[in-house]
């Protein structure tokens, strides 16, 4: 069995995601990735046998647009979505990187996963 991999790395977003309300007026810049994992099945030109990276990233930017207080529910929302629309895939992950958060010191990033396992099928 062959395992493929869609991902995208480091979409960059402008986003009003906080947990305090000045982060949810002043916004910042994210940068967020997704992975997920399938049998290939050996089609290769077919969208319909394959995780297509343009949903991917639409359900990115859609999820960054709905301001959320906790970086934690917009990656389950990612999760979800994926899972939801792609019901064969074996495994998924949503990380959310918050650039130069506001707290001190000279922090790049602050980082959030989710990962998702599909259940083993039973005979």
């Amino acid at each position: 069995m062959y395992l493929q991999t869609v991902a995208l790395r480091d979409v960059r977003c402008f986003a009003l995601h906080g947990y305090y309300p000045e982060e949810q007026l002043t916004g910042t810049e994210f940068l967020v990735s997704t992975e997920v994992t399938f049998e290939h099945t050996g089609e290769t030109e077919d969208l319909d046998r394959t995780v297509n990276y343009e949903v991917l990233n639409t359900i990115i930017l859609e999820e960054m647009a709905n301001t959320q207080k906790m970086l934690e529910t917009v990656v389950r929302r990612m999760l979800d979505r994926i899972v939801e629309l792609y019901p064969f895939i074996k495994t998924a992950e949503a990380a959310v990187k918050k650039m130069h958060p506001p707290m001190p010191g000279e922090i790049n990033h602050s980082f959030v996963s989710l990962s998702y396992t599909a259940p083993a099928k039973t005979l």
